[in-house]
């Protein structure tokens, strides 16, 4: 080979240095099967354009760093200087604060949004609106905060970008008082509320009406409270509140459905009540009358009035119901006795209301029905409870010659006689023989009417009152009302006496006792006098004083022209007297009271002119 050919095939080595031969290329030819190693070749030494290259651009690189430094240096500079500067164009809640110092930006904020933090919200959800006041809200605005997102000291190019280009609006920072918050929502949320309206179905008459059913709406409250706390200031008013919408329970289907199967059949024909051996025909003006649709479960249910069917049963009915006989107390030998109660029958309501409804939307319209036993009102048990076992007390007063005045104590007596006062209660003598009149056995007779001595309905009652006072008075009773006569008769105790004249004067006593008070009253025609006795369980001690008379006056002659004049001969003087009674439980006083009775004098009256005297 030549020696050009030895150093190509040197610098191909030096160009494929990862490879020990060279790799002939598509135009060369083949080496020979036993090639001679050629001459080895050194590197170049490095020269110095390199070095100069190499120290060009540690220079560069430290020039870029400077730069870097001292842009670096005056960004964080700039960043300092404009720290408590607020960017120009800055609004909160409509509020300008661009361009100003941090502290004055605060006061600007709090003097302008002084209106807006302390008067109230409107708000709303849907057509229904109220208010609510940001303070017992809990919701308050922090200034400083708000002031302090766009000013401060920070490394983030945002800031400077606002500084130099505008800081646009700002979402103020608010204080929430969580609890109060969440209790005012409560309130606005239930003024907000629009209840849904289920469907109905109603009969006018025997038409048959519906009406609609529509949603409600609710505050959506947790989503209310976060728009609430983000808007409060800057919301447009009225601030609109979230809502969910509530739907009814009873649907328009399910408003078509009673209509079809239960209104429409129960419209369509009379029904028929089977009881006790007799038929009842209940036309449809009853049926609707007594029909209504309630909603239980999402659904309508027909519901009949019971009570108001029973009724229209036992109007087509003769004598269905047998009414209960109450316990109650007769006299036998002068004791009290129980006779026991009775029970009765009657329609069970809810029974036979079913019953109808079933009919009255079916094909067979009759209802089966039962009659039921009741109970009497009052019981013997309930009787014997009250205690009715000995005379409390008894007074006896005696009896006039004029028979037709006692012809109305002794029927007075008969309608006090078996009276039971439970405890608490109240009698009433007037009450309880009233009316007085011809009807209910009564005569005129002799009695003091507007202090003339005359005839009237009832007289002699006086007397069956005294008497039943007195039996009041020592069996303890609170003696609520009774009115002594005006003058004294000598038949009843003195200052012990009550008369009576329907309706201006009665006579009234109160049970005081934890027992029942049973009256026992009659006329004894053989002893001619009239007994009342009140049984029970003595319970009060009563003791009970008369004083003497005074101011005592002697009966005089007066003359009347009253064309009602009663002649009347002098009887007993008039005076004054005093009773005085003390109740004892137990031997404790319970009660201490005093009554004074003035009696006038039983004068002569003479009907006529008085006498003109001598000339």
């Amino acid at each position: 080979m030549s020696d050009r050919g030895d150093r190509g095939a040197v610098e191909r080595r030096d160009a494929g240095a990862s490879q020990d031969t060279e790799v002939p290329g598509p135009h060369d030819e083949a080496p020979s099967a036993d090639p001679e190693p050629g001459p080895q070749v050194p590197a170049a030494p490095a020269t110095p354009t390199s070095d100069r290259t190499r120290r060009r651009g540690l220079r560069a690189l430290a020039t870029a760093v400077a730069v870097l430094v001292v842009l670096a240096g005056a960004y964080v500079g700039a960043l300092w200087l404009l720290a408590d500067r607020v960017p120009s164009g800055t609004v909160v809640a409509g509020v300008d604060i661009g361009g100003m110092s941090a502290d004055a930006a605060v006061r600007v904020l709090q003097d302008g949004l002084a209106g807006a933090t302390t008067h109230p919200v409107p708000v709303s959800a849907g057509d229904k609106r109220t208010s609510l006041d940001p303070g017992q809200a809990g919701l308050s605005l922090d200034a400083r905060a708000t002031v302090d997102q766009v000013t401060g000291f920070g490394l983030d190019p945002a800031r400077l970008w606002r500084q130099v280009f505008g800081g646009g609006v700002v979402t103020p920072v608010t204080v929430v008082d969580d609890n109060a918050l969440d209790q005012v929502l409560g309130t606005v949320a239930a003024a907000l509320e629009t209840a849904p309206v289920d469907g109905t179905v109603v009969f006018v008459g025997t038409q048959i009406r519906t009406t609609a059913p529509s949603d409600g709406t609710r505050v959506d409250v947790p989503a209310a409270r976060s728009l609430l706390v983000d808007g409060w200031l800057t919301a447009p008013r009225p601030v609109e509140l979230p809502t969910i919408v509530e739907t009814p329970t009873i649907d328009q289907a399910e408003v078509d459905r009673a209509v079809r199967e239960l209104a429409t059949p129960v419209e369509s024909a009379p029904v028929t009540v089977d009881v006790a051996g007799q038929s009842a025909e209940l036309p449809v003006s009853v049926l609707t009358d007594a029909a209504s649709f309630e909603p239980r479960d999402g659904t309508l249910t027909l519901t009949m009035d019971g009570a108001l069917l029973a009724d229209a049963v036992r109007a087509r009915t003769t004598d269905l119901l047998t009414p209960a006989a109450d316990a109650t107390f007769v006299f036998k030998d002068h004791r009290p006795v129980v006779v026991p109660g009775t029970p009765g029958t009657t329609l069970d309501p809810d029974t036979l209301g079913a019953a109808v409804a079933k009919a009255a939307t079916s094909t067979g319209r009759t209802a089966s029905v039962t009659l039921v036993p009741t109970e009497p009102q009052e019981s013997t048990a309930a009787l014997d409870a009250l205690g009715i076992t000995e005379i409390v007390s008894e007074f006896v007063t005696p009896l006039t010659s004029n028979h037709i005045r006692t012809i109305n104590i002794a029927n007075g007596a008969t309608k006090i006689n078996g009276v039971l006062v439970r405890p608490g209660e109240t009698f009433s003598l007037g009450d309880t023989i009233s009316p007085i009149d011809a009807a209910h056995g009564y005569v005129q007779a002799g009695a003091i009417v507007n202090g003339e001595h005359t005839e009237a309905w009832g007289g002699g009652l006086s007397q069956l009152s005294t008497t039943t006072y007195n039996a009041a008075y020592f069996a303890g009773m609170d003696l609520v009302e009774h009115t002594p006569h005006s003058e004294y008769f000598q038949r009843y105790p003195e200052g012990r006496e009550a008369t009576i004249f329907i309706p201006t004067l009665d006579m009234k006593w109160r049970n005081n006792t934890p027992y029942g008070a049973l009256i026992q009253a009659w006329v004894d025609p053989a002893a001619n006098n009239v007994h009342v006795r009140i049984w029970g369980t003595k319970y009060w001690t009563v003791q009970s004083s008369t004083s003497g008379r005074w101011n005592v006056h002697r009966p005089t002659t007066v003359y009347s022209q009253s064309p009602t004049c009663t002649p009347q001969r002098a009887g007993n003087p008039g005076f004054t007297v005093k009773v005085t009674r003390t109740v004892l439980l137990d031997g404790e006083e319970t009660s201490h009271r005093s009554w004074t009775v003035t009696y006038r004098p039983q004068n002569e009256v003479v009907c006529g002119a008085p006498p003109t005297s001598a000339g």
